[in-house]
């Protein structure tokens, strides 16, 4: 798959604070990739590198088919803070405003208002518009000029159920026009729905990378105890496939590819452990998450 942005070291500091440390990531053109992470794991401080509105302290990007920074800005919109429209003036006016000072023009508002389904909207007032319908404008201005990468910053924060649907979908109607879209987000659930590719950020630290079946898949997980604890541990060690192994009141052991409890139970016997408990139990993408950022 192509690469349309490629990010190499990138290390940020805010005086005695490091935002960024030593940050390697490729954005697959025509992904959403999220960029997934609690609050102050710097989410926004790369997002704001790469968008050239930060200076990082080490490290290089590159917008892969951009031949410069200038034109890597005209094939890019962004949403990187709270929509400031002006309440009084209507979607189409302040649209115009956004066009004016991006330079962009105004023959696509009335298309962008269409993508984000505020057309039928288009001449009342921001002040009248629900949260979800702000940000939906929000997208529309980042929309403007046909960008061929769009970077938002936690798009569903503050919404409510249905704001979130209505990002989402229009997210994902916005990937299928074959827009990239990279996004940061704090949510495990928005970015499991509506991600390709995910990195895990804590602390400024790239913690995981990959697809998001990769990164965020649920495991099986085969929960098994025998009299003899140590030798129930000693023999799934010399399992072939065996990922991770860890004790609390039992053994909780995860394999790939999966093994069957069955084919477990088997395995143990012929090596001479007689299980006297088995469980296999599914772990929730919230537990994997967890045992990520700790």
């Amino acid at each position: 798959m192509a690469i349309i942005l490629d990010v190499k070291n990138i290390s940020k500091q805010y005086g005695n604070i490091h935002a960024l440390k030593g940050v390697s990531v490729q954005v697959p053109k025509g992904s959403i990739f999220g960029i997934l992470g609690p609050n102050g794991s710097g989410k926004t401080t790369l997002l704001s590198v790469v968008l050239d509105v930060v200076k990082a302290n080490q490290g290089t990007y590159a917008w892969v088919q951009s031949k410069n920074d200038q034109e890597a800005r005209l094939v890019t919109g962004s949403l990187l803070e709270t929509p400031n429209f002006y309440p009084y003036l209507s979607a189409v006016e302040n649209l115009q405003i956004s066009a004016e000072i991006k330079k962009r023009g105004f023959t696509d508002i009335d298309n962008v208002l269409r993508k984000v389904n505020l057309y039928e909207r288009r001449h009342s007032q921001f002040a009248t518009f629900s949260l979800g319908m702000k940000q939906r404008l929000a997208i529309a201005g980042a929309l403007l000029g046909n960008p061929q990468v769009l970077i938002l910053d936690e798009p569903t924060n503050g919404l409510d159920p249905v704001g979130i649907s209505e990002i989402r979908n229009l997210i994902q109607q916005l990937h299928q026009e074959g827009i990239t879209i990279l996004l940061a987000s704090h949510m495990l659930d928005e970015v499991e729905k509506i991600c390709t590719h995910v990195a895990i950020l804590k602390q400024g630290t790239l913690l995981q990378i990959g697809s998001v079946q990769d990164v965020l898949s649920d495991e099986d997980w085969i929960e098994v105890a025998s009299e003899n604890m140590e030798a129930l541990a000693n023999v799934l060690a010399t399992h072939p496939f065996l990922k991770k192994v860890k004790k609390e009141k039992y053994l909780f052991a995860t394999f790939e590819p999966s093994v069957s409890a069955e084919e477990l139970n088997k395995y143990c016997y012929e090596n001479q452990v007689v299980l006297n408990y088995l469980q296999k139990r599914k772990r929730s993408l919230e537990s994997k998450f967890i045992e990520i950022t700790q």
